[in-house]
């Protein structure tokens, strides 16, 4: 889209990520839902940003950071990944979208895979019915896999194949 570009994510925007990442309305649909300090924060940036099978971006819509985009296990051999992002707070109405729409032209374009997959806590009703509307279908739901120190929650494993995403991209247009 006119206005959007996803870069690589660097050293410089490790704050401004961990200032997002501690954000209540983040942090309660993550795996890690406590506030995160700069060493830990440090520690898994030093961990991710040294393995080629994970790719992190930075999402930018009219020059303005607003989402961190993040695509792991990348399996050249098999074609597959896993990915997951999350907004800045001021992000505009519509971002996510824009950065759902832009991930799958990124993942099936660009790095030319086949499958993407993801893992959806069932309290994120939002984004399992965005991605279902961007042609993710289920593939599987572990009941009450996931305590959040108060609750257990189903987590939703989504994916879709790049055939379908062409699909699902030419009714969109």
């Amino acid at each position: 889209m006119i206005g959007s570009v996803f870069r690589e994510m660097t050293g410089a925007d490790l704050e401004m990520v961990r200032n997002w990442r501690n954000e209540e309305n983040v942090r309660k649909f993550m795996y890690t839902q406590h506030e995160i300090s700069i060493e830990e924060h440090q520690n898994w940036w030093n961990n991710i940003s040294k393995n080629p099978s994970n790719i992190q971006l930075i999402f930018e819509y009219k020059g303005i950071a607003s989402a961190v985009v993040s695509f792991t296990k990348v399996n050249r051999k098999n074609k597959s990944a896993t990915w997951a992002f999350y907004l800045s707070k001021d992000a505009k109405k519509g971002i996510g979208s824009l950065v759902e729409f832009e991930a799958l032209e990124y993942v099936f374009n660009y790095l030319g895979l086949y499958k993407l997959k993801c893992e959806v806590l069932g309290i994120n009703k939002a984004v399992i019915k965005m991605h279902k509307k961007y042609g993710f279908k289920e593939e599987g739901l572990f009941i009450n896999e996931y305590f959040n120190g108060s609750n257990f929650i189903s987590i939703y494993r989504l994916a879709i194949f790049n055939t379908e995403w062409q699909e699902v991209k030419k009714i969109m247009s």
